[in-house]
């Protein structure tokens, strides 16, 4: 298995995997040009696994100085229960703390029991005293 940084190369790998990951919900910023601009304003701060020269598992991170923000850690169903989410979670976390970042988020669709039970699993705290609110300015709710 191999771990290294996302690439913008990595772009139609991932989409795929993504595609096909149960949990991720997809949006208009999720286009190459989207995950490029992502990419460049967040280096090296997002990661790739690899298996035979395959991508099998992904995690994607920014911040805005103040915390982190994590998104779709999808790992391949053919390549699951072998540590690569939590490796790639720690690479991730070890970046983001580089960068001076020791708190982190992560958005988990309601839905999505297996993720809750993950990130709870792994000492992620369920917020209850926050809701998320979003406003789409000028675009469609897609975006």
């Amino acid at each position: 298995m191999n771990f290294r940084v996302m690439k913008q190369s990595d772009y139609d790998a991932i989409i795929s995997l993504w595609q096909n990951a149960q949990g991720i919900k997809l949006r208009d910023a999720d286009s190459r040009e989207g995950i490029d601009k992502y990419l460049q304003r967040n280096p090296g701060l997002s990661f790739v696994a690899e298996f035979n020269g395959m991508v099998v598992g992904t995690i994607m991170a920014g911040h805005d100085g103040k915390r982190g923000y994590l998104q779709h850690l999808a790992v391949a169903v053919s390549h699951r229960k072998m540590g690569i989410a939590t490796k790639l979670l720690t690479l991730c976390l070890s970046a983001l703390k580089v960068e001076g970042i020791v708190k982190s988020h992560i958005h988990v669709l309601c839905e999505n029991e297996a993720a809750k039970v993950y990130w709870k699993n792994r000492g992620w705290l369920k917020r209850d005293d926050i809701e998320a609110f979003s406003f789409i300015n000028g675009g469609d709710e897609n975006t």
